[in-house]
């Protein structure tokens, strides 16, 4: 450990295993701590499910009726992926989708006066939706229109809207909109926690719109993906990326010190080693006393022993509540697997983060916790501003292409694979050609044998699949 990096990473959220990845293809050298002895920081995901119970300090454990221990995989931050959004991109472009596999969310719905309906966000949907009366169906599907023809830059789809300067109570009620359907509107398909956003520029709230329309027109049946074994896959992935373009990772490293000298990060001390550094990434954790509170979210993990009913027996759905439906301040969010009367209930009341500077004189960079939006976009909004300021450059996801025919051999043909399960879909494949993702096929496990090699060399004791191989042998059985 005491040499010299261009990077040290510290924690293996999402966040930190993106820009690890990012640093490696780009050709920095990287050393990857974590003091955790697994990925994903607070954003892992826990297995096997007696894990969860302990977490939450409940004695008795899991009763036996909720099966096998290992066949659960319960993420504590639960979000989804856009299926158009920035995360995805991100994925396609490093190739870390021959890691991953991913299920279509099945459905979205809002809650309304007690009920839940599937949000309408189609020109078909809109007409034939409960949520609205007949001549609302008309308006609204008029809205959608606009919405799809949008552009900016064109002066002839605007209608006399102006995009930086027309608020989006103003665009509402150039279309008649009542009181239900801006509801669901601006929190189900806009996916707003707050109304603040009424009285801003339109031209936000329309791109979150299309977005949505563009990710529901991926895969049909929502405009959500999730990976099939959970969250904590994600972080893993990119760590893998990272392994392969030379980054060294230490899980269960202990991070004693931040060196600095005359203001600036040269250095993590662990274990009486000091391992330098030009720049440093991390989470709010490591470093308390440069980020200040910016709120509180309450997450609710909720065992059910049925479909939650008015959604068609999905088998996973996500449904918004907006916050005039229940008086509250900001909208609430239900979201996951609608197919295991309560059970169980987990809460967790968890502090909200952010840096209280850029990072630009100490060099450290560090990221923000995770919000309680439902979906990823502000996690890559904050991805790519950290990028920003560690380079100076705006980020460009050119930057995140992998190397063709690297130091670590050629990439073999993809060999496209689908999984047979309902809703289930590797991304983009076989359109967009993802490789085989089996951990025992000869080009996955040439690169294992290259990347672990080279870690034994260099002394470092890692596997960078063996998570891998272990979801193989066990939770995919």
């Amino acid at each position: 450990m005491d040499e010299a990096y261009d990077v040290i990473v510290l924690g293996t959220g999402l966040t930190e295993c993106i820009l690890s990845g990012i640093m490696s293809v780009n050709g920095k050298k990287v050393l990857h701590m974590d003091r955790n002895p697994y990925y994903g920081g607070e954003s892992s995901s826990i297995t096997p499910l007696e894990e969860l119970y302990k977490r939450f300090e409940i004695a008795e454990g899991p009763p036996e009726s909720m099966g096998r221990g290992r066949d659960w995989n319960v993420d504590l931050i639960p979000k989804f992926l856009m299926a158009n959004g920035q995360l995805v991109k991100m994925l396609l472009y490093t190739e870390v989708t021959r890691y991953l596999d991913f299920k279509v969310v099945e459905g979205s719905f809002v809650y309304k006066a007690g009920k839940i309906y599937k949000v309408p966000s189609t020109e078909t949907e809109a007409l034939g939706s409960n949520l609205m009366g007949m001549f609302e169906k008309r308006r609204f599907r008029k809205f959608l229109v606009f919405v799809a023809n949008f552009d900016e830059n064109d002066p002839k789809t605007l209608e006399g809207v102006d995009p930086h300067g027309t608020t989006m109570r103003e665009v509402y009620r150039r279309f008649d909109l009542g009181q239900d359907v801006i509801d669901f509107t601006g929190h189900a398909l806009a996916l707003y926690r707050t109304d603040d956003y009424l009285d801003q520029p339109c031209l936000e709230t329309i791109n979150r719109i299309k977005l949505y329309s563009e990710s529901l027109a991926r895969y049909g049946k929502s405009p959500y993906l999730y990976p099939l074994y959970g969250l904590g896959e994600l972080p893993q992935g990119f760590a893998r990326l990272s392994a392969i373009y030379g980054g060294t990772y230490m899980l269960n490293k202990p991070v004693d010190e931040i060196v600095m000298e005359g203001g600036k990060v040269v250095g993590v001390k662990s274990e009486g080693e000091v391992a330098r550094c030009k720049q440093l990434i991390c989470d709010p954790s490591y470093v308390p006393d440069r980020v200040r509170p910016a709120g509180k979210v309450v997450r609710v993990i909720c065992v059910l022993s049925h479909p939650i009913r008015g959604t068609n027996d999905s088998n996973s759905c996500q449904i918004i509540i907006p916050q005039n439906q229940v008086g509250r301040k900001s909208g609430e969010c239900e979201g996951g697997n609608g197919k295991v009367a309560t059970h169980w209930w987990f809460v967790a009341i968890s502090d909200i983060y952010e840096p209280t500077d850029d990072g630009s004189e100490s060099q450290i960079f560090c990221s923000r916790s995770y919000d309680a939006t439902t979906h990823f976009e502000t996690t890559c909004d904050d991805i790519k501003d950290i990028y920003r300021r560690m380079t100076g450059a705006p980020f460009d996801f050119e930057s995140m292409k992998r190397r063709q025919n690297d130091v670590f051999g050629e990439d073999v043909p993809r060999q496209p694979v689908l999984d047979s399960s309902p809703g289930s879909a590797f991304l983009g494949a076989p359109r967009l050609g993802i490789r085989n993702s089996d951990p025992q096929s000869p080009s996955f496990t040439r690169l294992a044998e290259q990347a672990e090699k080279r870690n034994l060399e260099n002394g470092h004791q890692f596997d960078v699949f063996s998570l891998h191989r272990a979801h193989s042998a066990d939770s995919r059985t």
